[in-house]
């Protein structure tokens, strides 16, 4: 499912009917370490939107702010400035008793699945919390954990084991179940299958699939393998330093990427053909990646982009359509021609 988008300063935005989640200007400072430690700016006043039913990759480098982004998001972290809206109303401000009804619509699973589990607790337990908290009775929520447990793909009669008697895959399983207790509509997936192995990642990438045909679900879906993405995706949002750099419906961000971070992202993706990975360029950044406690001036990827020029020293450079005619946005002063 896609959107149709106009520029702004950071956000696609949708002109065809109020989008489930909304993200204005969204930022995220840290204080140093140190007493006289800057600041980090982890995120950098970003915006997008996720429709109802619709996957949006938020992919970049690690250290970028994609899952602080998708923290902020759920409210696990108290954004510095900048808005969250769900279903057209403003959640940023609201307090945890305010917030408590909406969690049954908005949930996350997390990247490693035995550290995101309590290792104290059974299965049904960990599944069973999330509707208990929202005034389950004991007995309804676990006759929904096992429900779910089956939805899943687990052995029904596993619900009394602990943690530690699953394997990666299947403990991921018992995560993804627990978003779904309280029927959520938007789930955000921080790295769901980056922690497992490449056989099991498919396993786990057809069931959040699956899922979202059959209940109907949204993503947020955070990740750095832009295969997984590609596979995954309606949309794409590439992020860096704490910014969006570009955002599209997928077939055009891979197929024409405009901002030369995604052009080198994409350059790095193995293809299956061993003709066409010897024939195609690869794009080698120089250096690393900036310290968002001291990012550079202008846009914050000058440094490594073989396209800067003076302007990318002093500007930086706002997210607006990447030619006319097409809803993907891009922050570079260069785009690529489409």
């Amino acid at each position: 499912m896609t959107t149709t988008t106009t520029a702004t300063s950071g956000a696609a935005t949708s002109t065809t009917s109020t989008p489930l989640l909304s993200v204005r200007d969204l930022t995220m400072t840290f204080p140093g370490r140190r007493s006289r430690s800057v600041p980090v700016r982890a995120v950098d006043g970003i915006g997008f939107d996720v429709a109802a039913g619709e996957t949006l990759g938020l992919v970049g480098e690690s250290g970028c702010g994609k899952s602080t982004t998708g923290r902020m998001i759920v409210r696990l972290l108290e954004p510095t400035a900048g808005s969250v809206s769900y279903d057209g109303r403003d959640i940023t401000h609201l307090s945890q008793r305010q917030l408590k009804p909406l969690r049954r619509d908005l949930q996350m699973v997390f990247q490693d699945p035995h550290s995101s589990l309590n290792p104290r607790q059974t299965v049904a337990r960990i599944i069973s919390d999330p509707l208990m908290v929202q005034g389950s009775s004991a007995a309804d929520a676990r006759k929904r954990a096992v429900e779910l447990m089956d939805l899943v793909g687990l052995i029904p009669e596993h619900i009394d084991r602990y943690p530690h008697e699953f394997s990666g895959g299947q403990a991921q399983r018992i995560g993804i179940a627990r978003s779904l207790a309280t029927s959520p509509r938007l789930v955000v997936a921080d790295e769901p299958v980056s922690a497992l192995d490449v056989s099991v990642q498919a396993q786990i990438v057809n069931l959040m699939e699956r899922l979202q045909r059959e209940l109907g679900l949204a993503y947020l879906f955070i990740a750095h393998d832009l295969s997984v993405v590609k596979r995954v995706c309606d949309r794409v949002a590439v992020m860096y330093l704490g910014r969006i750099v570009e955002i599209g419906v997928k077939e055009r961000v891979y197929a024409a990427p405009a901002h030369p971070y995604t052009r080198a992202l994409l350059s790095a993706v193995p293809l299956p053909d061993p003709a066409a990975e010897r024939a195609r360029e690869r794009i080698t950044l120089l250096g690393d990646p900036p310290s968002p406690a001291a990012p550079p001036p202008g846009c914050t990827f000058h440094p490594r982009c073989p396209k800067a020029q003076e302007i990318c020293r002093t500007e930086a450079p706002l997210l607006r359509i990447a030619s006319p005619g097409e809803a993907r946005q891009v922050a570079c002063h260069f785009p690529e021609a489409a």
